[in-house]
């Protein structure tokens, strides 16, 4: 039986508003309630946002169609994190304390995810990180509570800044958001660079959701180094391409390197700005049947638009745990829940392949090094990537060995 209502939120006071019944049926035993807690309204929604809500929506229903979903009554809630960490928190205790809210889903920045994990397991309830990227989730600020699905700075680094530079690239420059994920994203792909041979000659960080990006660019172009990388996401990420097209960075004989661009990020850009660039994903909607499949579904729901990485990986997550839920017989303890995720071993993702979820909470799936196509070779809205290469998963991501999370330990 599942229940969606659909909430808001404005700091910590929760606005409700009731949804429909999506299926009825007499054998309801256990509630579960997931709380959806994303970027509705800033830089980072189109990335996340509705789209986020849409995709655990979408796993939800196809939950209720499996034969252990008809042991759980689902009900779905959102929230606008703001992109504060503070907010966020505020609203996952809030939640958590006195909403019943089991399983948190989204969480869009890193600094938020770092703000939450404790939390999540001080309640001993379940965080699945679907849109944060800091490898600390998996390293030090690991729980037992918590997954981290969809993609991580480790990941994207070795993906991105390990073709780059062996193609003889070999000189960086940073222009970094200040904050948890930029940070990481800067630190991992230096640590690439310099294995592969190349040096990092600057950087310069700038603050989250800076408009004007000019000063930082022209510093990266004054540099000379082969390659500016571009270590932010979001509305920061589509300025900073802008303003290097502007200021003619590519058109010099830099190389521009995006270290987490979204296909959403590609739309808002178009074809002619951003063709040509190297990125590392982990979904492509255009990648396979069933894939396609999704994307189509999901596109119809939302006016045309195509899922990002970050909302498959909603998908994905929310999915596996209804499925570990299921198995455990209760949502009440979460650590209990995880371990029932990891105790399923390897099983074929529909979005994301074989994945595994080891003991320091990463999911392990396949990543794709991508090339995103000329105008001409696209055949129409969404048809942007050329995959180059399909990373497979024990390649993928921070060997477990090399892990400091201290559930490893």
């Amino acid at each position: 039986m599942i229940f969606l209502r659909w909430c808001t939120s404005v700091a910590v006071g929760l606005a409700v508003a009731s949804g429909p019944v999506r299926a009825q049926s007499p054998e309801v035993e256990v509630p579960v309630k997931i709380g959806v807690l994303a970027d509705m309204s800033g830089l980072y929604s189109d990335i996340g946002g509705k789209g986020v809500l849409d995709a655990t929506l979408m796993a939800v229903e196809d939950f209720a169609r499996l034969p252990e979903g008809k042991t759980l009554k689902v009900e779905v809630v959102s929230a606008d994190a703001q992109n504060k960490p503070d907010v966020s928190s505020a609203i996952a205790r809030k939640w958590i304390d006195s909403e019943g809210v089991d399983v948190l889903v989204d969480l869009p920045t890193s600094s938020i995810s770092l703000a939450v994990a404790p939390l999540v397991k001080e309640k001993n309830k379940v965080a699945l990180f679907t849109a944060s990227g800091s490898s600390e989730l998996t390293g030090k600020a690991c729980t037992p509570n918590s997954i981290h699905w969809t993609y991580d700075s480790w990941a994207l680094a070795h993906g991105t800044a390990d073709a780059i530079t062996k193609a003889g690239n070999k000189t960086w420059f940073f222009v970094t958001v200040d904050y948890a994920i930029g940070q990481s994203l800067e630190r991992d792909a230096s640590a690439v660079v310099a294995a592969d041979g190349g040096k990092v000659v600057g950087s310069v960080r700038h603050p989250l959701d800076t408009k004007d990006l000019s000063s930082y660019i022209l510093q990266a172009q004054a540099s000379r180094a082969q390659v500016v990388a571009l270590a932010n996401a979001g509305g920061d990420l589509i300025n900073a391409i802008k303003q290097s097209s502007e200021f003619g960075v590519v058109e010099g004989g830099q190389k521009l390197a995006a270290m987490l661009l979204f296909i959403s990020d590609i739309h808002s850009l178009g074809l002619k700005a951003a063709q040509g660039l190297l990125l590392t994903t982990a979904f492509y909607w255009d990648f396979d049947e069933r894939t396609r499949a999704f994307g189509n579904r999901f596109a119809e729901r939302n006016g045309g638009r195509y899922p990002t990485m970050n909302q498959a990986g909603a998908y994905s997550s929310v999915l596996t745990y209804l499925k570990a839920v299921a198995k455990a017989g209760s949502p009440e303890d979460g650590a209990a829940v995880v371990r029932a995720m990891r105790s399923m071993g390897t099983f074929d993702d529909p979005l994301f392949g074989p994945t595994t979820i080891r003991a320091d909470g990463r999911a392990i799936h396949r990543m794709m090094l991508v090339e995103v196509k000329k105008p001409s070779e696209s055949k129409g809205p969404y048809d942007y990537y050329k995959v180059h290469t399909v990373i497979a998963p024990e390649n993928a991501f921070r060997p477990l060995a090399d892990s400091d999370c201290p559930l490893v330990k």
